[in-house]
């Protein structure tokens, strides 16, 4: 006859160790972590602080930790018209946005709650638009652009925008239609709710989350976008990433301006991160990006 003996739980006394030994364990990954973040944030704060110094200053050898800021390099950005890079970089930006959502969205939902046929086919053509590179069509975009009449257009850009954005839209929306079970759209349809009011008043809150980091993302990628830009525009389209560029001139950098130019470009996408960060938290967790 065999007895069972039943498990013995460690001691107070041996937990202890464990303890300890988790707590450093946490407390190296955090100083890890923060080494890690102060070190990529470390360029930002480094682009703040130069702008807001005399070029003397952002030229010195032996960087300078302290000095006099001033605001002149900001006056001097304001002066040499910002104001128009930076109202057609947010045009693009916006109304790109608003139709890759628009498109995406319906894509997106019929890609997943309502699936068509050959629906992997249809992904694969979406992501298979990403893979050409950017260079291989500018010239066949410049000469379509020309023919047509659309050169130096703000609305070429945000046709182009879109087209960029839209197969990264589809495929995010996709993955956070499929985290929504579909038994609410049959519930919904058995209460007598259209596609249009299901789609409204039960599905398009449930995954808010994900509009939000879809668009955040897009605008991310419309505002910081360059070859496009530099390339199809010239002066009344002008955006931010070309109106940077012109700080870079044959006599050298000027460090201080671009840098304050640079933060004043950077400055509304941060805003826009800010306001959604709750919703883009909860739409990054969602599902959309694994």
């Amino acid at each position: 006859m065999t007895t069972i003996t039943p498990a013995t739980t460690p001691s107070a006394a041996q937990q202890v160790p464990v303890r300890r030994r988790r707590n450093r364990a946490g407390i190296g990954w955090g100083i890890l972590a923060w080494v890690l973040g102060i070190g990529m944030f470390f360029p930002v704060l480094w682009m703040v602080l130069t702008a807001f110094k005399q070029e003397g200053d952002a030229y010195t050898n032996t960087p300078k930790l302290f000095f006099v800021p001033t605001l002149d390099q900001f006056s001097a950005v304001f002066s040499s018209g910002v104001g128009t890079p930076l109202l057609n970089s947010a045009f693009a930006t916006i109304v790109a946005a608003i139709l890759v959502l628009v498109l995406g969205i319906p894509a997106a939902f019929a890609l997943s709650l309502r699936p068509i046929t050959r629906t992997r086919d249809a992904l694969m053509f979406f992501i298979g638009t990403k893979m050409l590179p950017i260079v291989a069509a500018i010239i066949p975009l410049y000469v379509i652009v020309g023919d047509i009449g659309l050169l130096d257009n703000i609305w070429t850009l945000v046709i182009l925008y879109t087209a960029m954005n839209l197969p990264i839209a589809v495929w995010m929306m996709r993955s956070f239609f499929l985290e929504v079970p579909g038994e609410l759209l049959e519930a919904a349809s058995m209460d007598g709710a259209s596609l249009w009011t299901a789609m409204r008043e039960v599905i398009l809150p449930l995954v808010s989350p994900g509009i939000a980091a879809t668009a955040l993302i897009c605008v991310i990628f419309s505002w910081n976008e360059f070859f496009f830009a530099v390339n199809l525009t010239a002066v009344q389209a002008q955006t931010m990433p070309v109106f940077l560029v012109g700080f870079i001139t044959g006599e050298g950098l000027y460090w201080a301006r671009l840098s304050a130019a640079a933060t004043l470009a950077a400055l509304p996408v941060v805003l826009a991160g800010w306001f959604a960060q709750n919703k883009l938290v909860r739409g990054l967790s969602f599902g959309a990006i694994k």
